[in-house]
């Protein structure tokens, strides 16, 4: 290998960024503004020896490149900037530290924490502001050249679901089929699981068409967690942003193959016509606080990778509730996590993103800005523009609450629509309760959140239960959380999440409290996959999944957070594809346009149980919650009306039907026959925490 390195690195081009085989070589490029300069080492295959470095050209216009002729595919390197230690300035430069280029498309090494890691010395009286001179390369996760990047094969058979028909399931890749009957041992929770028959049938039968799975970029357990032997399961806490994470991986000590599994995936998936969303992280990056390593963007650049604290630049900005918050609004910064986009898409073929964090994309000296840099550059991006977009709309950061308040082109996960059905279909007397109008504000997809600026009710996101917080089966089961397996006195995970144990905590034998909880957890469904608005199913709700009562299972590699499918209620699961089914079939459930009076291929009218139109009182000073949306049709939509009856009281209720003859659509108590049509000369009775839908027969 040795004989086969060039003498001199040549000029090379200065785009695009990273390293990249062409002409017969390899050509790199890597920014920092502030690097005096940057040195390029190559390492033999395995990694483990530095053979020789090279000075890249430049800076011109703050980039650093040059040109290796006669190598290709698999050459292994790392880099080291050389530039001032000033912690008060932001800068960080620390040339003992081997780093890994912020572009790399394939990953090679094991990462395992050290104090070389740092740049600074852990210990040392003058803390994360001191200067460590250890080499730690022989250590430190090295970049390899991928071969030539190229469309992917999946990027042409995507099924392209509408906003208005998407049904999302949130999903873990490992999680799902760790434990599925049907799928081969050696491919259980792996990529390759995911888009095995057994896994695809279940999709299929539920009728969900959109994948988001959580994160599968390259990530790193944090030191906490690996000195007590637990991983980060989530996989919130990324590295490498061009590569599918090895874990998730059948031939997981090869980059290529890992990255080529991948695809296969994600290929397969789209020939049964599922779309692939990933949750992304480009909020913070796995090099945490001041207190953490020196292993890529820290090196290279930290006053430009990210934001700092404004009176004191030694320290980070930390927005993300992570230690650190990348710095989106720099040129270079943006330019990095669209490229990583581009990847995603053009060469593994996903079709769409899910922004964990996302108000740091748009965070400006000034604050959060729906109109910063990035959402402008990425809503005109050819490649980009057209792929879901997907916004958890919050973050840890003073201001950092902006549901409905993202740009156009965007769909927000709306927590307010989890917490009001929730507390709903709970009604606990002696806890906090949601009004009649706080909930058809949100069954009809939360205008006073998304009316705006030409935004649809698809950018709605409604959820009831998310990988972050209870399953719905513990939502139900449970009124405190349950986390003191995650290693941190209980003390972690979101408090006040609304919950109610319906009798004791736990699982309970009592037929009625049983029957009580399915009873609720039924309407929750039924009111989320009938909403207006996007629905998101949390992977696990459609079968009972139970974690115990643990709501932040974020560190929990275990039956804690895998799918139990010896347990699966199958009658739980039959419901939720019946309510899809329902929504398929009916326009009116899935029309993307706001209910306006007399406008519109679909009105909408709320009627007290007694059959009028809800007024004022009825609003607001009724004693019961109980009451109805009748949906119509209009033009020529040809759809039939629609009734749909909520009462969520322990008690049943009587409901005055309107004209017409009708006939049972949805029953969530399974109490009501669905023969002969119902008449509307009496009131029908709508038994006690229900659901019902009624359509005009």
């Amino acid at each position: 290998m040795m004989s086969l390195l060039p003498d001199r690195l040549q000029d090379g081009r200065s785009a695009p960024m990273g390293a990249l085989a062409r002409d017969g070589g390899v050509n790199f490029v890597v920014f920092s503004d502030h690097a005096l300069s940057i040195e390029l080492c190559i390492f033999d295959t395995s990694g483990s020896r530095e053979l020789r470095r090279y000075r890249l050209h430049g800076p011109h216009d703050g980039l650093f490149h040059g040109f290796l002729p006669g190598l290709g595919p698999g050459l292994v390197y790392g880099l080291r900037a050389h530039g001032p230690h000033q912690p008060e300035a932001g800068h960080r430069f620390n040339a003992n530290k081997l780093l890994l280029d912020p572009w790399a498309r394939e990953i090679v090494g094991r990462h395992v924490w050290r104090p070389e890691h740092c740049g600074h010395s852990p210990g040392h009286p003058d803390g994360h502001r001191s200067f460590d001179t250890r080499d730690n390369a022989g250590i430190a996760l090295k970049a390899r050249v991928a071969a030539p990047p190229s469309v992917a094969p999946a990027w042409h058979n995507a099924p392209r679901i509408a906003s208005a028909d998407m049904v999302l399931y949130e999903v873990h890749v490992k999680g799902f089929s760790q434990r599925l009957p049907g799928v081969p041992e050696g491919l259980r929770g792996t990529y390759a699981g995911l888009a095995h028959p057994a896994a695809i049938a279940h999709f299929k039968a539920l009728g969900v068409t959109t994948l988001s799975l959580l994160p599968v970029h390259y990530h790193l357990d944090e030191p906490g967690l690996a000195e007590h032997h637990r991983v980060n399961y989530w996989g919130y806490n990324t590295i490498g942003f061009f590569c599918p994470d090895p874990r998730l991986a059948q031939r997981h000590d090869d980059p290529a193959e890992v990255a080529q599994e991948f695809r296969s995936m994600v290929h397969t998936l789209h020939q049964h016509g599922l779309e692939v969303v990933l949750d992304v992280v480009y909020n913070h990056t796995a090099e945490a606080s001041e207190f953490g390593a020196t292993l890529s963007m820290r090196g290279l650049d930290n006053a430009s990778w990210y934001r700092a604290v404004p009176e004191d630049r030694s320290r980070c900005d930390n927005t993300t509730g992570c230690g650190n918050t990348v710095q989106v609004a720099h040129p270079r910064v943006t330019q990095w996590v669209l490229d990583s986009l581009r990847c995603w898409v053009q060469e593994f073929g996903v079709d769409g993103f899910r922004f964990d964090l996302a108000p740091v994309l748009g965070r400006t000296a000034h604050g959060y800005d729906a109109h910063a840099a990035f959402f402008t550059a990425l809503r005109q991006d050819p490649v980009l523009a057209p792929v879901h977009l997907i916004s958890e709309s919050w973050d840890a950061g003073h201001g950092g609450y902006q549901v409905g308040r993202f740009p156009p082109g965007f769909q927000e996960w709306n927590d307010k629509f989890r917490d009001s059905v929730r507390l709903y279909w709970l009604n606990q007397p002696q806890g906090p309760r949601v009004g009649r109008g706080e909930f058809a504000r949100r069954f009809t997809a939360s205008s006073d959140l998304f009316h705006h600026d030409t935004r649809r009710p698809s950018a709605s996101v409604n959820f009831i239960a998310a990988h972050d917080g209870f399953t719905l089966a513990d939502v139900v089961c449970y009124q405190t959380k349950h986390n003191a397996a995650n290693g941190e006195g209980n003390r972690d995970g979101r408090d006040g999440e609304p919950c109610a144990a319906f009798g004791d905590e736990g699982p309970s034998t009592d037929p009625s409290i049983k029957a009580i909880r399915n009873r609720v957890r039924r309407a929750m469904l039924a009111t989320l996959l009938l909403s207006q608005g996007t629905p998101m199913l949390c992977a696990g709700d459609e079968i009972g999944k139970t974690q115990g009562g643990n709501n932040n299972a974020w560190c929990q590699d275990n039956a804690t957070s895998w799918l139990d499918w010896s347990e699966a209620d199958t009658g739980l699961m039959a419901f939720v594809a019946e309510a899809l089914a329902l929504r398929r079939a009916e326009p009116a459930l899935r029309h993307d346009a706001w209910f306006l009076p007399d406008r519109g291929a679909f009105t909408l009218r709320w009627l007290a149980p007694g059959g009028h139109d809800m007024q004022v009182d009825d609003w607001h000073h009724s004693a019961s919650l109980g009451f109805a949306c009748l949906i119509s049709g209009g033009g020529a939509s040809g759809s039939a009306p629609l009734l749909i009856c909520f009462n969520p009281e322990p008690l049943d209720i009587p409901f005055t039907l309107p004209p017409g003859r009708w006939e049972v659509a949805l029953d969530s108590s399974a109490e009501l026959p669905r023969e002969p049509a119902l008449q509307a000369t009496r009131a029908l009775t709508v038994p006690q925490r229900c659901l019902l839908v009624l359509r005009n027969a």
